[in-house]
């Protein structure tokens, strides 16, 4: 398979009154989402802060797993807390495990779709996969774009999220199907019934459970979930795309476990975002893969 690097497209950029990474350092960064500036851990911050004073304005942190609200002047639980993306309204809030509903790196993978499926040159609709589809931006982004999608997830909360935010996106009526199933149950039964997808994303977590309990851990279970995703997959061109947080697998272990049963060119780039200040913060990867006739 050959290997290339990503071209980053400018327009993926955040509008500044939606999203900002203001600063980060010690461990920690400070975002604005929309009206609400968040405080919270992020390993990948090993350094210094580069605005010290600019973290006085935070009204929300996450520490010791938990939520502190540091000014009453607006909640973070109203369900009016919402970004947009383009034409895509994204409602947040604060959940368990520090997230709040958007993962704002995944922007420019939502426009490399958007461009996909707008650009697309097969007779037929195309049909897209999302597994670990977590509140849907990626499903949105498809779906606005005129693909049918399959949106998948095994937690029944984050498709009802999900869901939330195609109504709030005006795309509840596009062809959207949403399932809720552990991504690797879903697959094998697609295989069964021969179905087919000209797109497959993913985003897996480095551990979770399943629908029901089963648990999943990223070194021990994408290879064989990447594999037959690859079998999933209609004639070329067809693409995959994995994006992932962990320090393992590699994007380079993504790319082997591929070898020898796709034939295709392989994109690899660290997810970035930027702060105030022009420094950047690695936020993972994005694996995109085209695959060709052999």
């Amino acid at each position: 398979m050959d290997a290339i690097e990503f071209v980053t497209i400018d327009e993926s950029t955040w509008d500044a009154r939606q999203y900002e990474l203001l600063d980060f350092g010690q461990g920690r960064k400070l975002e604005r989402f929309g009206r609400m500036i968040v405080d919270r851990p992020c390993p990948a911050a090993e350094c210094r802060f580069s605005q010290p004073d600019i973290w006085k304005r935070t009204q929300l942190r996450f520490d010791n797993r938990q939520w502190h609200e540091l000014t009453k002047q607006t909640s973070s639980t109203e369900s009016n807390w919402t970004v947009d993306y383009r034409k895509l309204v994204l409602r947040l809030k604060p959940t368990p495990f520090g997230h709040v509903g958007l993962f704002p790196e995944q922007a420019e993978n939502w426009s490399w779709l958007s461009r996909l499926i707008a650009n697309w040159n097969k007779s037929t609709r195309p049909k897209a996969l999302n597994l670990f589809a977590y509140t849907g931006g990626a499903t949105l982004a498809l779906a606005d774009a005129g693909a049918e999608v399959v949106h998948c997830d095994a937690s029944e909360p984050a498709v009802r999220w999900a869901r939330s935010n195609a109504s709030l996106s005006r795309l509840e009526n596009t062809s959207i199907r949403w399932i809720v199933d552990d991504a690797r149950d879903f697959v094998r039964r697609e295989l069964k019934r021969n179905r087919q997808y000209d797109l497959i994303v993913m985003d897996p977590p480095t551990f979770g459970h399943g629908s029901r309990g089963m648990r999943w851990e990223i070194q021990n279970d994408l290879p064989q979930l990447l594999a037959q995703c690859v079998q999933l997959l209609a004639d070329s061109p067809a693409y995959l795309l994995i994006t992932g947080h962990s320090e393992y697998p590699t994007p380079d272990d993504i790319r082997s476990n591929l070898v020898g049963c796709l034939e295709g060119v392989c994109a690899v780039q660290r997810s970035q975002l930027y702060d105030l200040a022009g420094r950047c913060l690695d936020c993972g990867y994005a694996v995109r893969v085209v695959k060709r006739d052999s």
